[in-house]
């Protein structure tokens, strides 16, 4: 990890980082939009070695609204490798910058009749459906984190802010992590809605685990990409994931922008 902070320090200055962006499926314009450095992952080490079309695997260390931010413009998820902690060197590096708030987003598929594709959910809390935990091994006593209020309700509150002020609906809702990389049965969507989940993807949890491990608040966003299945006549794939993604980029993308301007 310290190798990766000395580099980036080198190619991006050392000003403190504020804040972490995760960029989900279709969202890797907003990586664009940061007036800085972008480094692969490939020359960080400890970075994973991400694989999934429509990932952009660099992290760009620059401005964003007058906040300087660390954006992943990918996450190795558990279904590539089968390791949860994929991204724990990468947190733990976004720490070690400065940060002390992280922002994940993904893409999602609704379990509500009133979370359509195209929509924004900001998760209020979330259900590890997989069970899976990027903390088995971890040898010290910091491993028991409470997740009472894993979602932090300040910066949940200031997201709703953001997206009033852009005049965008962005509903809370419970995200369940479902391990992948096949997508769910009817039947298992009928499992996870009985258990109270709203929407469903395969990351994000794991990231939300380690970022509270690390003592770093955390808010996410799910773009709803599809219903889930069972719930439409819809043929679910990763091509269509990629394909409606951006149909709520551009309204996440407002309402991020509000919400740095809201941190200055």
């Amino acid at each position: 990890m310290s190798k990766s902070v000395e580099l980036i320090r080198d190619r991006a200055g050392d000003a403190p980082v504020r804040l972490g962006l995760i960029l989900g499926s279709g969202l890797g314009h907003l990586a664009a939009a940061v007036d800085g450095v972008s480094i692969p992952y490939a020359d960080l080490p400890g970075f994973p070695h991400v694989g999934v079309s429509g990932h952009n695997p660099n992290l760009v260390i620059g401005d964003l609204e007058g906040c300087r931010v660390a954006v992943f413009g990918a996450r190795e998820h558990y279904y590539e490798n089968g390791n949860p902690a994929a991204m724990r060197p990468a947190l733990e590096t976004l720490q070690a910058l400065g940060a002390d708030m992280l922002i994940a987003t993904n893409a999602a598929g609704s379990m509500r009749g009133d979370i359509r594709p195209g929509d924004l959910m900001l998760l209020s809390d979330h259900i590890n459906f997989s069970g899976l935990n990027p903390l088995i091994g971890e040898r010290t006593d910091a491993r028991f984190v409470p997740m009472t209020a894993a979602h932090d309700p300040a910066l949940r509150a200031g997201l709703r802010a953001a997206a009033e002020a852009e005049g965008i609906a962005l509903t809370e809702g419970v995200y369940a992590w479902y391990s992948g990389p096949s997508f769910e049965t009817p039947a298992e969507i009928r499992a996870i809605r009985t258990l109270g989940a709203d929407a469903v993807g395969m990351s994000t949890v794991p990231e939300v685990i380690l970022a509270r491990f690390l003592g770093l608040r955390v808010a996410a966003i799910s773009t709803i990409t599809n219903m889930a299945a069972g719930l439409s006549d819809e043929q679910i794939s990763h091509e269509h994931t990629k394909a409606m993604a951006p149909l709520g980029a551009a309204k996440l993308e407002r309402i991020l922008r509000r919400f740095l301007r809201q941190l200055r």
